[in-house]
């Protein structure tokens, strides 16, 4: 039986503030449910932060540089409320918040994870570069080094938080923290893996093409 197809509607926001886009969320979500929005997908590039999952102490002990050091380079710290490890969000990386009603027919959430990871290997795959998932591993991975991190949040299969592409992201910044956890992979981006700065609004063109696939929507941009 074939699915449904749904409307997404589409906001690109460009740089914004972390904790101002975790607000927006949790005010999305609440509308989502009481059914006075769409399935919505939100595509924003945030300033230099580190955020902390939900897991033990949600990876500040993964941070390696000092308090002041994460000050003189402007990098916040936050806490999020999604799943996963700590990971850096800065500028040249594309992250993505759906916020999507995941009844009655897609109640999975290691299907869901799935399913957004797949959504950037087919992306990747638009640019001829082979990625793939690691077993035992959450991302999307080229080799031993991770393009994109994705870390959820599902209340009542209401979803928020997302995944994080690096296109053109200074990696260096990675270096301030063992990313997700994992101490003996690295990470890699669009523009390292191409050896050229792909633009920016044409790869969200890509992810938006691919995710109406995967989840079966029609778009509109709000």
């Amino acid at each position: 039986m074939k699915e449904e197809t749904r409307s997404l509607a589409v906001r690109r926001l460009g740089r914004v503030p972390y904790a101002e886009a975790l607000a927006l969320q949790r005010s999305l979500v609440e509308e989502r449910r009481a059914g006075t929005i769409p399935d919505t997908l939100l595509l924003v590039e945030h300033p230099h932060v580190l955020t902390l999952g939900v897991r033990g102490d949600g990876g500040r002990s993964h941070i390696l540089a000092t308090d002041a050091a994460l000050s003189a380079r402007g990098i916040e710290v936050h806490e999020t409320g999604r799943g996963g490890d700590i990971t850096y969000h800065g500028p040249g990386q594309i992250v993505g918040y759906p916020i999507i009603d995941l009844n009655p027919d897609r109640r999975d959430v290691h299907r869901y994870v799935r399913d957004l990871e797949t959504v950037l290997i087919r992306t990747a795959a638009t640019y001829g570069i082979d990625a793939g998932r690691v077993e035992g591993l959450t991302g999307v991975w080229v080799g031993h080094e991770k393009l994109a991190a994705i870390g959820v949040r599902i209340a009542r299969w209401i979803t928020s938080h997302g995944f994080a592409l690096n296109v053109t992201t200074a990696l260096e910044h990675f270096d301030l923290i063992v990313p997700c956890g994992i101490a003996d992979r690295g990470v890699t981006s669009l523009a390292k893996l191409l050896g050229r700065s792909p633009d920016t609004a044409e790869v969200q063109i890509r992810i938006i093409e691919q995710f109406a696939k995967m989840f079966n929507f029609n778009t509109l941009e709000n």
